[in-house]
């Protein structure tokens, strides 16, 4: 259950970060993305709230968290405002997700 809590927060997380990119891109829906930003952040924050209290220790969802955030919104700004993602950009998200790969091996032992 706290996985999926997660994922519900990963999922939040990236729709109200790119909910803000939308906020600041058009001017005459400005209040609704807004609005979006505000709910994806506080969904993000309670799911990885109750992921905590299923359990899961803080470095191990935190880390999940911010580089499933990182990776999804950099490939879904590729995607939806054809923003940059360059090898080296891929390359540091394969670092990010290979760190949080350690963190959570580590924290096995």
């Amino acid at each position: 259950m706290a996985y999926l809590l997660l994922v519900i927060a990963i999922v939040a997380e990236v729709g109200g970060t790119l909910s803000l990119r939308m906020a600041t891109s058009e001017s005459k829906n400005v209040r609704r993305w807004l609005l979006l930003v505000i709910g994806g952040y506080g969904v993000a924050f309670v799911g990885l709230t109750l992921a905590l209290a299923e359990g899961m220790p803080l470095g191990i969802a935190y880390g999940i968290w911010a580089a499933s955030g990182v990776a999804l919104t950099a490939v879904l700004s590729k995607l939806l405002f054809k923003e940059p993602l360059t090898k080296v950009m891929a390359m540091g998200i394969g670092l990010i997700a290979a760190g949080v790969l350690l963190i959570e091996l580590g924290a096995a032992h």
